[in-house]
């Protein structure tokens, strides 16, 4: 894992970042997937440091998925069981980027994760419903997914159809639209660094989820599934 940002001394809660990466590769991944990270753990560092949060970002040893070897998920539970090694049961929060949001939604299962956010996540087009994609182990998990609806590079479709199969085992599920967005959700990335840092403070310490959080958890599909990420998001809550 890299640097902690955030919680220096009493650690009360963890977010792992996962990065973007490819189909395959079994080469060191470059610097700059890890560097891209580092807006996100900063924003969450900066607005719940202070109660606990401790942030890395996830280093993998390959740049590639890989097929059946799942290497980033390999990475993203070996970085689990380090937070429990390193700061004792705290709760874990998955944080994932296109390839590293289907890492985090796989690696939901360890026993130290209590929430996962996906955004963009990259989901092979198999199957009429992605039903290759597994889902059980996201049951008693908060999940949230975030996608682009002009995303090029990872079909928004595809984390529609997961999101809806998911929910129908575990009512923690829902997802958000960013409309006429892209894979890198840059139009909007203040709001989606907001809506990341909301569902990280409710989940890991309890505050209560910003009101279209908590509507998009409540609402049954496909309302709590394409709930819109509105313009303007978080600037009344400090974010």
């Amino acid at each position: 894992m890299g640097k902690a940002f955030g919680a220096d001394r009493s650690v009360h809660g963890v977010a792992l970042l996962l990065p973007g990466g490819r189909p395959a590769g079994t080469r060191r991944p470059s610097a700059l997937a890890a560097l891209g990270q580092r807006p996100l753990a900063r924003r969450l560092a900066r607005a719940a440091g202070p109660e606990g949060l401790a942030v890395h970002v996830v280093r993998y040893r390959r740049r590639g998925w890989n097929g059946t070897a799942a290497d980033p998920v390999r990475d993203a539970e070996w970085a689990a069981d380090e937070v429990l090694r390193r700061y004792g049961d705290v709760p874990v929060c998955l944080i994932g980027t296109g390839m590293g949001g289907r890492a985090a939604l796989h690696a939901a299962g360890h026993p130290a994760v209590t929430s996962v956010l996906a955004l963009s996540p990259w989901l092979p087009a198999r199957g009429p419903a992605t039903e290759t994609e597994p889902v059980r182990q996201l049951a008693g998990r908060r999940v949230l997914l975030v996608h682009g609806t002009n995303d090029e590079r990872t079909d928004p479709d595809l984390s529609f159809r997961l999101a809806a199969h998911a929910k129908k085992i575990n009512r923690d599920v829902c997802r958000f639209e960013v409309h006429s967005d892209g894979h890198s959700l840059r139009q909007h990335r203040p709001e989606v660094l907001a809506l990341a840092v909301d569902f990280v403070r409710g989940s890991l310490f309890g505050h209560p989820y910003a009101r279209p959080l908590t509507d998009a958890l409540a609402a049954p599909p496909p309302l709590g599934l394409r709930m819109p990420l509105a313009s303007g998001f978080g600037a009344s809550l400090g974010y």
